[in-house]
C-alpha cells in the first residue's frame, strides 16, 4: 500500500516516515458507474484519492436534481470536509465510470495528524491547494455562463 501511496500524485514528495502510517489508514476501494460515495450533509468519515476512473461532484438544486459541479479522474482527490468539522459533507460524489481508488479513514487520518503535527499541516496545505482549484474551475465555469459574484 505504501509504494501506491507514493506513486499518487496527491502524497507525491512525503517522506516514509508519513507514507507508512497513512498506509494504515488506508484501503483499496472499486466503485461500479452509479455508485454513490456520499451524499451532501451526511457525516465525512473518508476520503479517496483515484487511481484510475471518474467521479462527479454535485450539488442539489432547489428542484431536488443532482446538478454536477466538478467531475474528478485519475491523479484527484475526493472530498476534503473531513478534514473541517463539523465533517459534513458539502457536496456529493457519484461514480460515473468503473473508479479504482485508495480509501482513506478520516478520523485515523485526523488522529495521526494530530499526533503528527508536520503531517497534518502539510496534508491541510495540500488539500487547500485542491480547494483554490477547484475554486478556480467554479468561478471559470460561471464565467462562461455569464454567472458573476456580487
Amino acid at each position: 500500500m505504501q509504494d501506491l501511496l507514493a506513486g499518487h500524485p496527491f502524497l507525491a514528495g512525503l517522506p516514509d516516515t508519513w507514507l507508512e502510517p497513512l498506509s494504515l489508514q488506508a484501503r483499496r476501494s472499486a466503485r461500479h458507474a452509479g455508485s454513490r460515495l456520499f451524499h451532501a450533509g451526511r457525516p465525512a468519515r473518508h476520503f479517496w484519492l483515484i487511481i484510475d476512473g471518474r467521479v462527479d461532484i454535485d450539488a442539489t438544486a432547489p428542484d431536488g436534481a443532482d446538478v454536477v459541479v466538478d467531475t474528478l479522474g485519475a491523479g484527484e482527490v475526493v472530498g476534503w470536509s473531513w478534514l473541517f468539522p463539523p465533517y459534513a459533507w458539502h457536496f456529493g460524489a457519484i461514480a460515473v465510470a468503473t473508479t479504482q481508488a485508495i480509501e482513506f479513514d478520516a478520523e485515523g487520518v485526523r488522529r495521526l495528524c494530530d499526533r503528527e503535527p508536520a503531517l497534518g499541516y502539510e496534508l491541510s496545505r495540500r488539500f487547500m491547494v485542491v480547494l483554490l482549484r477547484r475554486l478556480q474551475a467554479t468561478r471559470d465555469r460561471c464565467a462562461t455562463h455569464g454567472v458573476t459574484a456580487g
